[in-house]
């Protein structure tokens, strides 16, 4: 399911914990009817005690009904065990299935996912959240089974005596005052509570991410003071859930008893005059405790104010655009050029590029330079369609990137990063990893290419080897998201800083690749280095967001602001 912005908060989390209980739907009933049951068991208990302590108070030998008991005290705790087990299954498959949703809808919308949410927060909405909204099929179970237990209870007092059923109909509503406001509360503070653990979660994931830079500055208690910050809003929010919960019970724990004690007093009296029997007034008793297990209540309704509270931030995840894709192909005869018109991309309420202008011809190589903020790299991730442009048009061989069908631009269009993730479990699995895995030989190709071969075979397993069990060094990885790119490469190839890591000597031996060893006809390569502009055929100079200059190195090196890119 597919939720757009204006659905986000609390209708966006109501749907999504709608959908997510029509999936467990048959589980759901399963364990409603399983409670039910076990409810039911519990409802005849008394009356069936009762009516075993009469017989017995009038010299009888009530040999059946002690076995009834017995019956109705073993079935409970058989249907007991068998509905946790049940629960526990249901709450599994239903947070494992919205994690899994969720991640779809994150890896849908790609780099922009981050772009609105830090990472860290998402792992907490992914984790934390699914894990609360999880248990939403089991508490709505377990919540109406809690409220079958004393509406029996009440029936069954006022088929005892009507009076019983009236003295304890007399405090119901304290009760539902009671629940009310629990529930009003709760959703309050846990809202809070939940955005302030992402909140957390992501300055977290920032400190551990750059925990040699941070080591190295020296600014470790900075940092701790920086990622505890909402440590003590998240405090607060936290003494206010608990204390409204413990309010709520200890107004629960002094109510209970007191129906208790009018039932049991007016039970009292109906017994002296003659209308109630011991038996009876030993199930009145009984049902009395039924009765007010309204008050449980509480806890049921506290684990449904999390799960909705935790659905609405899943939501949140849901409402993120998708990239949508079309349907159409590049033509065949096709030679990889790449177009960009009237592009313009903000980031962060700013505007990196502006009225971008670019062709890169089929079969060249282009290197984009500029000072640091000129938003080369968000040209690249335009380039190849990790993200949309918010104005402007991008074509590769006269085809807008947004018709092309998914898998059509990931076969095309190839990336290589300056820190590239080792996905694939293994060396050789991330060489492959792709919207298609090439062949072994392939692999091997691209990474001699890439000037990987070697160090790979070296290692333990070569190929073969984890890559946790790889101790690679900047280089060496950056070449293996290199060698990771040629395999896959089609008419686009592009490179956003990715041999930043290599020295001079493997970054001549990788240019010279690109031009004779890669398929790939056309390259766009993000440079920082003199030398990748000096081999590229044509240069784009960004500055300011807008593209400078187009042309060769050597016509453009007349230029003392194009000088200064290099220089300073």
């Amino acid at each position: 399911m597919i939720l757009t912005a204006p659905e986000t908060g609390q209708r966006g989390g109501d749907r999504l914990l709608a959908t997510t209980l029509r999936a467990a739907a048959p589980r759901t009933a399963a364990l409603v009817l399983i409670a039910t049951a076990s409810t039911g068991a519990a409802l005849l208990l008394p009356a069936v005690l009762g009516h075993t302590l009469d017989l017995l108070l009038k010299g009888q030998a009530p040999h059946r009904w002690v076995a009834l008991c017995a019956a109705l005290v073993c079935v409970p705790a058989v249907l007991d065990a068998l509905g946790e087990y049940l629960n526990a299954t249901t709450t599994a498959r239903t947070t494992a299935r919205l994690r899994r949703t969720a991640l779809g809808h994150v890896l849908a919308a790609g780099p922009r996912a981050t772009a609105r949410m830090t990472p860290g927060d998402l792992v907490a909405r992914l984790v934390g959240n699914a894990a609360q909204a999880g248990t939403a099929p089991t508490t709505v179970a377990g919540t109406v089974t809690a409220v079958v237990g004393p509406i029996g209870g009440i029936v069954a007092l006022a088929l005892l005596d009507p009076w019983l059923a009236l003295v304890f109909l007399a405090g119901a509503p304290l009760l539902a005052l009671l629940l009310r406001a629990f529930t009003r509360a709760s959703t309050d503070s846990l809202a809070g509570y939940q955005r302030l653990q992402g909140e957390l979660a992501g300055r977290l994931m920032e400190a551990v991410g750059g925990a040699r830079t941070i080591a190295a500055a020296g600014t470790a208690a900075r940092e701790r003071d920086r990622v505890l910050e909402p440590l003590p809003g998240l405090s607060r929010h936290g003494h206010r859930m608990w204390r409204v919960q413990g309010r709520s019970s200890a107004q629960a724990t002094a109510l209970v008893p007191l129906l208790q004690i009018a039932v049991l007093a007016v039970a009292g009296l109906e017994l002296s005059r003659g209308r109630l029997t011991v038996g009876e007034l030993l199930a009145a008793s009984r049902y009395a405790v039924l009765a007010t297990g309204v008050g449980m209540l509480v806890g049921h309704l506290g684990a449904l104010v999390h799960g909705r509270t935790a659905a609405r931030r899943l939501a949140e995840v849901h409402a993120l655009p998708p990239t949508v894709h079309g349907t159409r192909r590049l033509p065949a005869d096709g030679d990889g050029t790449l177009r960009l018109r009237g592009v313009a991309a903000e980031r962060g309420g700013r505007t990196v590029l502006r009225g971008v202008d670019l062709v890169v011809p089929g079969g060249s190589t282009t290197a984009v330079v500029g000072r640091s903020g000129t938003g080369k790299s968000v040209l690249a991730e335009l380039a190849g369609r990790l993200a949309d442009p918010d104005a402007g048009e991008i074509t590769l061989d006269g085809v807008p990137l947004r018709e092309l069908a998914h898998d059509e631009l990931r076969r095309q269009v190839g990336y290589a990063f300056a820190r590239p993730a080792l996905l694939g479990g293994t060396i050789g699995g991330t060489l492959a990893f792709g919207s298609f895995g090439p062949p072994p030989e392939a692999v091997v190709d691209a990474a001699r290419a890439a000037c990987a071969d070697d160090f790979v075979r070296r290692l333990p397993d070569g190929y073969d080897t984890a890559c946790a069990a790889a101790p690679l060094s900047g280089g060496e990885a950056q070449r293996l998201g290199l060698a990771r790119a040629f395999a896959h490469a089609g008419r686009l190839l592009i490179l956003d800083d990715a041999t930043s890591s290599l020295d001079s000597v493997t970054e001549a031996r990788v240019a010279d690749a690109l031009l004779h060893d890669v398929a790939a006809r056309t390259r766009l390569i993000v440079a920082h280095r003199l030398a990748t502009a000096e081999r590229a055929d044509r240069v784009a100079w960004l500055d300011g967001g807008r593209v400078r200059a187009v042309g060769p190195h050597t016509e453009l090196w007349r230029l003392p602001g194009y000088r200064a890119v290099f220089e300073g």
